[in-house]
């Protein structure tokens, strides 16, 4: 969506002097850009994962058509914090929050044409709205010092926990991107409502339990450690990206600091005796093999074929030579049509999705070679393939109507703010190579691994196949150990391996020339 124009030149010029004229003091530490547009290679593959469908929250899609609607409910919320607290008025609120205009901003990638007044009542408005939807999170909801839900609003938001496909579009719109308010205007507006004691703590419990309703993945071992790094985060999609990735932050050097430096030393010299290894193979069979390939080709058979049955025919003179040769180029023109020859429209495919995948085959053929699929309780940093047992370890991930467009933007916010590694991106990379069809999602669930709340197998067949897109390649050293052992582990599988005639029995575990069916 466009961004609206400037209503009048003058407003760019007060946003920009008022920003040179703050008086921040020079301790004060940058505010660091957190919420951002979805890149357009995201974007154009599914804008409605990524777009909310039913309520806007923050100034970026503001006053869509589309979502006007909801706007009844936000100020019907703001309606019911201002009667719940007398002491305050809602005006106050918005001031406070106008103060820090300039912090606001800052947190936002796109420039903000609002100007000071409107933008403070949008985030006033927007995070009344968000804490109303949260206290179904929280764990003493009837507590006589919060606010009382209406029955409106309780239906809304569905007080039970048994959402509606309503709800889970609230939902889905509140964990997006594009749909971030800055967390701590959440806790602004929390404070200047709620004056219990524990206000902080029970905000962070509502916080957490949204998040974990929402997370596809359930690792949350430090509880206490989650609290204490609620209010540190950015926005609601940070914490959720925290909370899914925190247990995981070094996986870029976990790999090099298991192996003590001999074990090093004896890696690269297993390395390189494995290369020498591979190339007298490579020195020694390969004659053989183009040999076979060629005597095998369909093409030298055909011509071979023919050029026997002219010399037979001519050696023959019989009256009906002619003919016969006629009849036999006849032939041969269509058996040459029905060759599997490749073409250049093969270079089209180049251009598939599909090519962006991983160099793993898929739980089918990993399990159809005796892999066995076991569910770990960890976060990302336990997977992992176990080549002595043959067992691929992978993490419980639970599936529902909500987790396309939480998985998305996860992926999404990871891409914004380029972390060296990109370790949820490459998750989705490995489950979208190794899950092609409903009968790979099946042996997963079977497995533990997919707990499946959609409608079908394919569905999430689909969910995973759809996750293609990347903005840039990603290499996880703890994820790529697991994806390289399970594809060298069916490498040498003797179920795969095709060695020739003339070949040892165990010359394939060299593997230049083993080959595997195509995915």
């Amino acid at each position: 969506m466009e961004p609206p124009k400037l209503t009048h030149d003058h407003e760019w010029v007060i946003h920009i002097s008022r920003a040179l004229e703050e008086d921040l003091e020079e301790d004060d530490e940058p505010v660091l850009t957190s919420i951002f547009s979805v890149p357009k290679t995201l974007m154009s593959i599914k804008p409605e994962t990524y777009t909310p469908q039913l309520v806007s929250l923050g100034p970026y899609h503001h006053q869509r058509l589309e979502l006007l609607e909801m706007e009844h409910s936000k100020l019907a919320s703001a309606m019911r914090v201002q009667k719940h607290i007398k002491e305050i008025k809602f005006r106050d609120l918005v001031n406070r929050i106008a103060e820090s205009d300039c912090i606001i901003r800052a947190c936002y990638h796109r420039f903000l044409v609002f100007d000071q007044e409107t933008l403070a009542w949008i985030f006033a408005i927007d995070a009344a709205f968000i804490l109303e939807c949260l206290q179904t999170y929280s764990s003493i909801t009837n507590r006589g010092s919060l606010l009382r839900i209406s029955s409106k609003m309780a239906q809304l938001i569905d007080y039970a926990r048994k959402k509606t496909t309503h709800d889970h579009a609230i939902l889905r719109d509140i964990i997006m991107l594009e749909n971030q308010i800055p967390l701590f205007l959440l806790k602004e507006v929390h404070h200047a409502f709620y004056y219990y004691e524990d206000r902080d703590e029970v905000l962070a419990d509502m916080l957490l339990g949204f998040c974990k309703d929402l997370s596809p993945i359930k690792y949350f071992n430090d509880q206490q450690n989650f609290r204490e790094e609620c209010f540190a985060r950015a926005h609601l999609l940070d914490l959720l990206y925290y909370m899914v990735i925190a247990p995981n932050l070094q996986l870029s050097t976990d790999c090099e600091q298991e192996k003590p430096e001999e074990d090093k030393e004896i890696g690269w010299f297993r390395k390189a005796w494995k290369l020498i290894l591979k190339l007298l193979w490579y020195i020694y069979f390969t004659p053989a093999l183009l040999l076979s390939r060629i005597f095998k080709s369909k093409v030298v058979t055909l011509i071979l074929t023919i050029l026997f049955t002219i010399i037979s025919t001519l050696a023959n003179r019989g009256s009906k030579s002619a003919t016969a040769i006629a009849n036999l180029i006849s032939t041969a023109e269509n058996v040459a049509e029905n060759l599997e020859i490749p073409s250049s429209h093969d270079d089209g495919k180049d251009e598939s999705p599909l090519v962006e995948e991983i160099a793993i085959p898929s739980v089918t053929k990993l399990h159809k070679i005796g892999v066995k699929f076991r569910p770990t309780k960890g976060g990302l940093r336990s997977i992992k393939f176990d080549k002595s047992s043959g067992s691929f370890h992978l993490p419980v991930i639970h599936l529902d109507d909500n987790s396309e467009v939480v998985l998305r933007n996860l992926v999404a916010y990871e891409a914004c703010i380029a972390p060296e590694v990109m370790a949820f991106t490459r998750y989705t990379e490995l489950m979208n190579g190794i899950i092609d069809t409903e009968e790979d999602v099946r042996i997963l669930r079977n497995a533990g691994i997919i707990l499946n709340r959609l409608k079908s197998d394919v569905e999430v067949a689909t969910l995973w196949n759809g996750m293609t897109k990347s903005v840039r390649v990603t290499k996880v050293p703890v994820l790529d150990k697991a994806i390289e052992g399970a594809d060298t582990y069916y490498s040498k599988s003797w179920k795969i391996i095709k060695v020739p005639i003339c070949a040892m029995s165990d010359a394939g575990q060299f593997g230049p020339f083993d080959q595997k069916n195509e995915k």
